[in-house]
């Protein structure tokens, strides 16, 4: 099992471990002079992922006799907490390539919030998969399955689509306030701004846009407890969102169809 574990290891760490089987602890090391070192958060975590990916591919290569016979069905949640992009990228290519190798042993649910990862493994297993669709929040009515069309789902495309329907509704709730900040947040990190208002510089009435964004952006607004704007706002909140994609150019047609 060590040799299993050490094979994805070195993948990602520098470091050796050791298994006590008497006192069921595990020590780290750097060479043969550096015992019982400390690791971080990060590093502990890719080494239990290591784990986790050993016995998933010793389930998927069980020929019906081993230990892992029993096994048809895997769930994993939030994989990549506290990884890095570089070890998020090659945690999501080896255990595509898993699932690509046990596509007819076990069936396999990935939820994860990381937009790299998800991408990363979507271009991984685009070749086996007939079909792609991500959940889609349908208003207020729950949720549906939606096609991705052979592009990669992004969650700020989601939003502005979202928003983009709200808008021409008239139905503005608070805490689509909160959503539209959580868009330009994204693209203001893309496009390495230190401030979100960075995104709508050059727009007419760009400060009061901001500061409505910073007023009227709280976490108290729930999405469980939606409140409607008064029309004032409303008229804002359209004002806003036409600026920002008056600045950057969607495909409207394609994404808001």
């Amino acid at each position: 099992m060590e040799g299993k574990i050490f094979n994805f290891l070195e993948r990602y760490a520098d470091f050796d471990f050791r298994i006590d089987y008497d006192d069921w602890t595990i020590t780290f090391n750097k060479g043969e002079e550096n015992n019982h070192i400390k690791v971080s958060r990060g590093e502990e975590n890719i080494f239990i992922w290591c784990i986790f990916l050993a016995i998933a591919e010793l389930a998927i290569d069980d020929d019906g006799n081993g230990p892992y016979n029993w096994v048809k069905y895997i769930y994993i949640d939030d994989p990549i907490s506290s990884l890095d992009d570089n070890n998020a990228i090659g945690v999501a290519s080896d255990l595509a390539k898993l699932l690509k190798k046990g596509k007819d042993k076990v069936k396999v649910v990935i939820s994860s919030h990381h937009s790299l990862f998800y991408n990363v493994m979507y271009n991984e297993l685009k070749k086996i998969q007939r079909k792609s669709h991500f959940l889609h929040k349908n208003g207020t009515d729950g949720y549906v399955l939606r096609a991705t069309d052979e592009t990669p789902f992004f969650h700020h495309v989601a939003l502005l689509t979202e928003l983009k329907k709200v808008s021409e509704s008239g139905r503005v709730n608070t805490y689509h306030f909160n959503m539209l900040r959580g868009v330009l947040e994204k693209t203001s990190t893309f496009f390495g701004y230190d401030d979100f208002s960075s995104c709508i510089n050059g727009v007419e009435d760009e400060m009061l846009f901001s500061r409505a964004l910073n007023l009227l952006s709280h976490g108290k607004y729930s999405i469980y407890q939606p409140v409607e704007m008064n029309e004032d706002n409303k008229e804002l909140f359209n004002r806003i969102l036409t600026a920002f994609l008056g600045k950057y150019e969607f495909q409207l047609p394609v994404i808001f169809a």
